[in-house]
């Protein structure tokens, strides 16, 4: 409805007492929003224009009015010219529905939009404004090159111009071109996890949109948003802005030194992106433009508001105000010496802003000559006005009226309102409400959730499938899909989540693996299901079917270990921490380790003939994790990378392995990288990665320290790093059960009453250990650049991002923490450094020599080896040898690994030790370089063997369900140990003497095999005897590798001495076994019970082998193992 004004306005000025008449009012046509009753001129954005094009009628007469006051501003009203050029507009209206404006036409229509814009106190410029015409873009890329253009143009080094860039109009059954951000410079607000917000709390839900897009910031106060442009067709796409076309004024003052140290700034150009120019009918929904900063808008109110930086509290502080009273006027006080910095600062860098003061005069003469001129100057009094020291401008004693006129920049809906309103309900979300539900929920996880998802269903489907016993192979996972989630629709499931169906795998476009392997070579327990699955619809084994079954079929785990023994058997050298000596060896054990070899044909099992194979064609690469200290290596994920390739996917990449041993991270940042650069070949999504930074590319002017205000709690950042819930307990107890020389086994006892660990006999627990104190203080005076070691830090590492640049972001894995605390709780330096290591260090080596022997040592396998096998060294023995090396303190710990948490059997029952968790723990120190070097110990026991009661250790609780004690309590179990493998049984007997003596029901045989070295190292000997007593322990037999005068026993002898009872134990009673120990010890029991199995049954090699396998897959073959490694 119109609302017409029949006469002027007489306005005055009640401090020069001079009148003027508004008549240019009476002209306008547009309905203003206040009426009779009530006055809505101080709400903030009431004034919106529609989302739907402008009817050609309306279009019309809003054409006839700019054309007409156009060709007036030429003095060439009703002429030919004026004439022959309506005539072709309102012919274009009547056919098209719209019309195209001549650039000299848009350019008169943005410059009057500028001078009718009522809010706006710098107008009296209106005439100086640049036109970057982009109408002939199509793409979001197009429309990022002409707005670095402007952004380039219009800050001039500090000589701000004013410029507008006007991109296509609206167009009836299209998307609207917008720039989503609010300005095409601003800064982002991250919200911490204590509620705070670092950065501007004005754009926290938008940050989030842009890092639900894919964007990543570097978590600081001032980090530039990219921008985020979205064209007719095609989806939002965000662009980080060139750090040299971003002019930043750091601000200093004029008379406090300290202020500089505040750390604040601001970017010098104001430009508006998110308003629509309205230009002679026709609706411009993206046409961003800027003018220059007065002083009070950044010093005033993006500084000092609450609701943004709010600022006043620290720098009234720091200036020593009492802040106490609202009677001092410390707000006041303060406010002005913040604009007067900024006013300093800005003058200091010669870049344009102007004081209130003269805003405010300049203002007055426009309106001056507005009135001469027009007759009329619409001005909205409440935005006029400064926000300081109003009433001592000239401004706040002149009456204003207030109405519209077009051209005009108007407001509009939100860019996601109307892409989603496009989308028609994206998801079943009416899209009518979504400005609504954008102000109730995070704007992020709203857009991610409907919006979003209709651009991701048009990208490529890649499914990241993990399988992980410790939580880092979901950690990978997780990295994984951050890289591919810029060009690809990546989802990321645990494999005991993915239905594997032949529908499934023939819908898979791309399916990314992440595996590890348990130490006993056996897939992980959210794994098993998965691939036993698989396998079993390769096989054509599915629901029953009988179709092309052939009789020689075997069931997965037969298939799995004969796959281990055979294929595994072939690629593994000597193993590490096996004692392959036959000297160390009874003659009779001998004997059986070579029977008990398989000797089955060694042909190549994936040669056998395939009954079933998906006609899908998917495409998969497998990255297998895995610790080389065991026999069989990352054997899951080779054997799923097998199976993917049988069940007729097609590698993407060759198998990867990751060692945990040798820089197992970088190695999977390797492969991550060749998996996205293969996967954008094969799909042709034609975009670029966020390309991880390597180790060797880490420098001074690729990280970036910086200190913060908060820090991560230890708890916290250990949780979130390794995605476990992570706790922790106060120590009651640590005694040593045995020490002899270098070795010690010692007994820890923690009270987890306070906490909510509730564990069953037989799990583990996960200790995250801490570097020795005085180690760590070594390295922190060996590097160099850092400040405080204790004060709080952030690392952020440079990212080359797409095509566009660079941009900062947080280190992926650190938190915020000091250097101490990173170096003690969060990363490895007791490991020796990988040859990628040295070479970061050979680039900071100041002599040649000593920059030639670490390359020497990085780039020479064989000399590596040698040079490890002999001295390895900690990080600080390096240091030592290499003296000239000088690194800064930020590049050093972003380029070192993590510190892993060590993992450990628990070794008592919840039901006999309520509110306590017991650790049995064996230690070995031993001296490098062949005995004459420095002492070494591994970090978690080191850490155990000195920690002291009353202090806390950081725990997680990790379920071993494949290693609880049988469902049936009566069900005969077998316990076989050696060493600190009791641990686990110690929970065991624990559980049977409690149910026993507490009458809380019947159990059944429990017998135990145990070897160790001496007697004096028979762990729990007591104990062992009273539970022997009170019958929870049926049978202790008991072997001795290293006792004086005693035969060398191993347990493998001693379950071929209890042959026969073996035997009966497996097979006829139908009883549990379960293995606890080291590698090598596993493996040779289980060829001890295969050599057994033949020689006291009927049974041949290969029906032994195929039980223990069926043993295993009916899980009453338990194994809990562990790898050794063992120092020379």
């Amino acid at each position: 409805m119109e609302c017409k004004v029949l006469k002027p306005r007489r306005l005055e000025n009640f401090a020069s007492k001079k009148e003027y008449y508004d008549s240019l009012q009476v002209h306008t046509k547009q309905r203003g929003e206040c009426n009779e009753q009530v006055c809505n001129g101080s709400f903030m954005n009431i004034r919106r224009m529609l989302t739907t094009p402008r009817p050609p009628a309306e279009m019309m007469v809003q054409a006839k009015e700019f054309f007409d006051e156009y060709y007036t501003s030429l003095k060439k009203l009703e002429s030919e010219e004026h004439v022959v050029r309506w005539k072709e507009v309102s012919a274009s209206i009547r056919k098209r529905g719209t019309y195209r404006l001549t650039k000299e036409e848009l350019q008169f229509g943005a410059k009057l939009a500028w001078r009718n814009a009522p809010r706006c106190i710098g107008r009296i410029n209106w005439t100086r404004l640049e036109l970057f015409d982009g109408r002939d873009v199509t793409t979001p890329q197009e429309m990022f090159d002409i707005i670095c253009e402007h952004i380039k143009y219009a800050t001039n080094n500090g000589n701000i111009r004013s410029a507008i860039t006007v991109f296509p109009e609206r167009r009836p059954g299209q998307r609207d071109f917008r720039v989503w951000n609010q300005q095409l410079i601003s800064y982002a607000g991250y919200e911490n996890p204590d509620g705070t917000i670092t950065g501007d709390p004005a754009y926290v839900a938008f940050t989030k949109l842009c890092e639900g897009l894919g964007w990543k910031g570097a978590g600081g106060r001032f980090d530039v948003l990219p921008l985020v442009l979205s064209a007719a067709t095609g989806d939002p796409q965000w662009f980080c802005i060139p750090d040299e076309l971003v002019l930043q004024v750091s601000f200093q003052h004029p008379k406090y030194e300290w202020f500089k140290e505040l750390e604040l700034k601001w970017f010098a150009m104001p430009a508006v992106s998110s308003m629509m120019l309205d230009c002679g009918g026709i609706e411009f929904t993206a046409a961003p433009f800027n003018g220059w900063y007065m002083s009070t808008e950044i010093a005033t109110r993006d500084l000092c508001d609450a609701q943004r930086y709010n600022v006043l509290q620290p720098v009234a502080e720091k200036m020593g105000l009492d802040t106490r009273s609202n009677v001092t006027l410390w707000r006041d006080v303060t406010t002005i010496e913040i604009n007067q910095a900024v006013l300093f600062s800005f003058q200091e860098a010669k870049v344009t802003l102007m004081d209130h003061h003269t805003a405010a005069e300049s203002f007055m003469q426009f309106m001056e000559n507005e009135h001469r001129q027009r007759g009329g100057c619409p001005a909205d009094w409440v935005w006029i006005v400064p926000p300081i020291s109003g009433s001592l401008t000239p401004v706040f004693h002149q009456e204003m009226s207030l109405y519209y006129l077009k051209p005009a920049y108007e407001y509009q809906e939100p860019a996601w309102v109307t892409f989603a309103r496009h989308a028609k309900g994206l998801q079943g979300i009416d899209a009518s409400h979504s400005r609504k539900l954008f102000r109730k929920a995070a704007l992020g996880v709203l857009f991610a959730s409907t919006l979003y998802n209709a651009v991701l269903n048009r990208r490529v489907r890649v499914t990241i499938l993990y399988a992980t016993e410790t939580g880092k192979s979901q950690l990978f996972a997780q990295s994984l899909s951050d890289i591919f989630k810029r060009n690809f629709n990546p989802k990321v499931m645990c494999m005991d989540e993915y239905k594997v169906s032949r529908a499934a795998l023939e819908n898979e476009t791309l399916l990314l693996v992440v595996a590890a392997t348990t130490g006993a070579g056996e897939p992980p327990q959210n794994g098993q299901s998965f691939v036993k699955t698989l396998y079993n619809l390769k096989e054509g084994l599915d629901n029953g079917s009988t179709n092309n079954i052939n009789i020689d079929k075997i069931t997965f785990h037969e298939d799995y270990n004969r796959y281990k023994n055979n294929v595994l058997d072939d690629s593994v050298g000597n193993l590490k921490g096996k004692e392959t000596n036959d000297q160390k060896m009874s003659g009779f054990a001998r004997l059986l380790r070579r029977l008990g070899r398989r000797q089955d044909s060694q042909q190549d099992l994936g040669s056998r003939t395939l009954v079933y194979s998906t006609s899908s064609g998917f495409k998969f690469a497998v990255f297998a994790l895995g610790s080389s200290n065991y026999k069989d290596f990352c054997a899951f994920g080779k054997y799923v990378d097998r199976l993917l390739h049988q069940s007729g996917g097609q590698r993407l990449l060759s198998l990867a392995c990751g060692d945990e041993l040798d820089n197992q991270e970088l190695a999977f940042q390797n492969w991550s990288s060749e998996a996205f650069k293969v996967s954008d070949e094969e799909f042709g999504t034609g975009g670029c990665p966020v390309v991880q930074l390597k180790i060797n590319e880490l420098t001074t002017d690729t990280v970036k320290m910086s200190t913060v205000s908060h820090c991560t709690s230890l708890k916290q950042g250990l949780s979130q790093l390794y995605a476990r819930k992570v706790q922790s307990f106060t120590v009651l107890d640590s005694k040593f059960l045995h020490e002899d020389g270098d070795r010690w086994l010692q007994m820890v006892v923690v009270d987890v009453s306070n906490g909510d660990l509730q564990y069953q006999p037989g799990d583990h627990i996960g200790l995250f250990p801490a570097n020795k104190p005085a180690l760590v203080t070594a390295i922190l005076a060996r590097l160099i650049r850092y400040t405080d070691v204790d004060s709080s830090i952030q690392i952020f590492l440079q990212r080359r991002q797409g095509a566009t640049g660079v941009c900062w972001e947080p280190h992926p894995h650190l938190p915020v923490a000091s250097l101490r605390e990173l170096l003690s709780r969060y990363l490895d330096i007791t490991t020796p450094p990988t040859p990628t290591m040295l070479q970061l260090l050979a680039a900071h080596a100041n002599n040649n020599r000593q920059a030639s022997r670490l390359n020497q040592l990085a780039t020479d396998q064989d000399e590596y080896r040698q040079w490890k096998s002999w001295q390895h060294p900690n990080l600080l023995e390096v240091l030592e040898e290499f003296p000239s090396v000088k690194v800064e303190a930020k590049v050093l710990v972003s380029a070192l690994p993590l510190l892993q948490p060590r993992y450990y059997s628990i070794s008592s029952c919840p039901d006999l030790h309520p509110g306590r968790l017991h650790l049995t723990v064996a230690g070995l120190q031993y001296r490098t370089r062949g005995g004459a070097g420095a002492v070494h110990q591994g970090v978690a026991t080191g850490f155990l063997k000195k920690v002291q009661v009353g202090s806390n250790v950081e725990l997680f609780h990790r379920s071993a369900t494949n290693f609880h004690l049988p469902k049936d309590p009566k069900v005969p179990v077998m316990m076989v140990a050696a060493g600190s493998g009791i641990a686990p049984f110690r929970g065991f007997w624990q559980r049977y003497h409690y149910t026993k003596t507490q009458n809380k029901g019947v159990v059944g045989e429990l017998v135990l095999y145990y070897g160790c070295r001496t007697q004096a190292e028979d762990l729990y000997d007591d104990e062992k005897w009273t539970m022997l007593r009170s019958g929870a322990l049926s049978r202790i037999h008991l072997a001795l590798s290293r006792q004086p005068t005693v035969p060398k026993m191993y347990v493998q002898d001693l379950l071929v001495m209890y042959g026969k009872e073996v035997q009966r134990h497996l097979l006829e009673n139908g009883g549990h076994i379960y293995v606890c120990g080291g590698d090598a010890m596993a493996h040779d029991v289980h060829n001890t019970l295969v050599a057994i199995l033949t020689h006291n049954s009927r049974l041949s090699k290969d029906q032994a082998f195929s039980f223990l396998s069926k043993l295993k897959e009916e899980n009453r073959y338990h194994e809990d193992v562990f790898g050794i490694k063992l120092q020379k």
